[in-house]
């Protein structure tokens, strides 16, 4: 196995397993993990033969792999399921649950502008709460199941 190949199936990977744990809604897309798997290894190559340092290769690398996958819209619901919802399942059910409110909150990041540093943002506070507000709502009307 060339160089080449071995660092394309590490980017892969490495997107693949950030998808799964906080961007579900893009897990499935094999373009999008082939195409920014590709950049990211052409990248590094790039980068290693401009005489760049290990470090600084995987920087940009990652740079590009990750490029606007700094802010996972799942990861907040499961946040909100985790600090509002816990006293009432059991903490292997949190992450089933944030799954099941996922496409429920959809809705409602609609009305907020997502960026890789919208966690730092006043408007953070917002969501979570108007989050919070959703999945109590969906509760109440259709319990826990």
């Amino acid at each position: 196995m060339n160089t080449q190949q071995k660092d394309l199936s590490y980017f892969r990977l490495r997107l693949q397993e950030l998808l799964n744990n906080s961007f579900p809604e893009k897990a499935n897309d094999q373009k999008f993990i082939e195409q920014r798997s590709s950049w990211a290894a052409n990248a590094y190559e790039g980068a290693f033969r401009s005489g760049n340092s290990i470090e600084q290769c995987n920087e940009i690398a990652d740079y590009i792999l990750f490029e606007g996958l700094h802010f996972s819209r799942f990861d907040m619901v499961f946040q909100v399921v985790c600090n509002e919802f816990d006293t009432i399942m059991a903490d292997e059910e949190l992450r089933p649950f944030a799954f099941k409110m996922f496409p429920v909150c959809e809705p409602v990041f609609a009305g907020y502008e997502l960026t890789d540093d919208f966690a730092y943002g006043f408007e953070f506070d917002l969501l979570y709460t108007e989050l919070t507000g959703t999945i109590a709502i969906w509760i109440a009307e259709n319990g826990l199941q």
